[in-house]
């Protein structure tokens, strides 16, 4: 098992670790980490692991994260050639912070894409410069403007950015949660975390509530000014529609 570290503070940059397996591909795996692994459109973090054993001393560079065998394993994928720290060395974890963040601003931000055009998705992307999502969408929107404006009121407004957690059972008598109509969130676990925007759970309705695993900024004005990319047809009743950031 892994510590997801980066699932209750996205903004733990780096944190100190045990490596407890190398897989037969090379693949890292340590007991507890900040890189988030690649899942729900959100690609896996990027960077470096600082360690030492004994007299021997390196530094790995990780291109992605990706899930083990497991569903609470992540594996640290090294990019090619570079050294392997030893079974039970001890790590320094440290993420590519300004891709990491970068990523956290976009999936928010898609969040409240989803709001503006509130369809079913059918599929999505995250990127650290652009994201995407797919929609249900037959015809193309009349006023693309109005709903660039709309989502930009939504992140200047600095509505907070919260999770909380719900049970299987929860999620199953409450299906409207889910705005993705191909990928379903994970269950089996017993619990489902939800991504809030809008006040913590006070009564109140959230301005977005979903399930969602990936790392978030915590308020909206993180996110910063965006733009719509183009607005593609994708199949007979799919749009696709691509936010940038700067």
């Amino acid at each position: 098992m892994t510590e997801p570290l980066y699932r209750d503070d996205a903004y733990l940059r780096e944190c100190t670790a045990t490596v407890t397996a190398i897989n037969d591909r090379g693949g890292i795996v340590l007991d507890r980490t900040v890189f988030y692994p690649t899942g729900g459109g959100q690609p896996g973090d990027r960077g470096v692991l600082v360690w030492h054993r004994g007299d021997t001393a390196g530094d790995t560079a990780i291109a992605t994260a990706v899930k083990g065998e497991t569903p609470d394993e992540v594996v640290h994928v090294p990019a090619e050639g570079a050294p392997l720290p030893p079974v039970g060395a001890q790590v320094t974890a440290r993420l590519d912070w300004d891709t990491r963040y970068r990523h956290m601003r976009v999936h928010t931000g898609l969040h409240l894409l989803s709001v503006v055009i509130p369809l079913p998705v059918t599929g999505g992307s995250i990127g650290a410069g652009k994201g995407r999502l797919d929609f249900d969408m037959p015809e193309a929107p009349r006023d693309r403007e109005a709903l660039e404006r709309a989502l930009n009121e939504l992140i200047a407004a600095d509505h907070p950015v919260s999770d909380q957690w719900i049970t299987d059972a929860e999620l199953a008598a409450n299906p409207d949660l889910v705005k993705t109509m191909a990928v379903k969130p994970p269950v089996g676990q017993g619990r489902v975390r939800l991504l809030r925007i809008g006040p913590p759970d006070t009564g109140e309705a959230p301005i977005d509530l979903q399930p969602c695993g990936g790392t978030h900024v915590r308020s909206t004005a993180e996110i910063g000014p965006v733009r719509f990319g183009k607005i593609e047809k994708k199949g007979r009743q799919n749009r696709r529609v691509a936010i940038l950031i700067d």
